[in-house]
């Protein structure tokens, strides 16, 4: 499963809050150069950034195990995104709606490969910044794709928004599957 979305949205804190694992972690420090880049406005402690990958695994049940990829947000970094939703289940697109502007690129990279995914809204100090209506309009994503509240520092939500990835994922297998 990919978790995916803008620079500093918590796709590095929602991968450590469930992963079983001590997570890998392609963390650079945020140079003065990137710092010129990348917009820091909403997230001054940042010190570090994802540059590959993150990986973290969920066993779902002793015979299956759910591993977890989460991407880098900058787009110098996208290069990576393709290998790492190669053959994936589905994916959680993470949304920061103090910064909507970010999440464009990642719910049309998953609508483009045609990978079925769920936007998690994440509430950064227990707020949500707009009504869920307003993101769906302002991301343009169907009424198809659900659009959720989570916490990524919470092991529970973090949870609950992977099995609503399962969910849908599994909802798109079974409609293929069928005559």
């Amino acid at each position: 499963m990919v978790i995916a979305g803008g620079f500093g949205v918590g796709k590095t804190t929602t991968v450590g809050a469930i992963s079983e694992i001590r997570p890998l972690t392609t963390e650079a420090a945020i140079t003065e150069v990137a710092a010129g880049v990348d917009d820091l406005t909403h997230t001054p402690g940042k010190t570090t950034t994802t540059v590959a990958m993150d990986f973290g695994v969920i066993t779902l049940d002793p015979t299956l195990k759910l591993y977890l990829f989460g991407t880098p947000g900058q787009d110098r970094f996208g290069f990576m995104w393709d290998d790492l939703v190669e053959g994936a289940l589905g994916g959680l697109v993470i949304v920061d709606t103090r910064r909507l502007d970010d999440c464009y690129a990642a719910v049309d990279y998953f609508e483009h490969k045609d990978v079925p995914f769920v936007v998690a809204v994440n509430a950064f100090d227990g707020a949500v910044e707009h009504d869920l209506d307003e993101v769906r309009w302002a991301l343009d994503i169907g009424e198809h794709v659900p659009l959720i509240v989570f916490d990524a520092r919470n092991t529970g939500s973090v949870r609950d928004a992977l099995l609503a990835v399962l969910e849908v994922a599994l909802s798109r297998a079974e409609a293929a599957a069928a005559p």
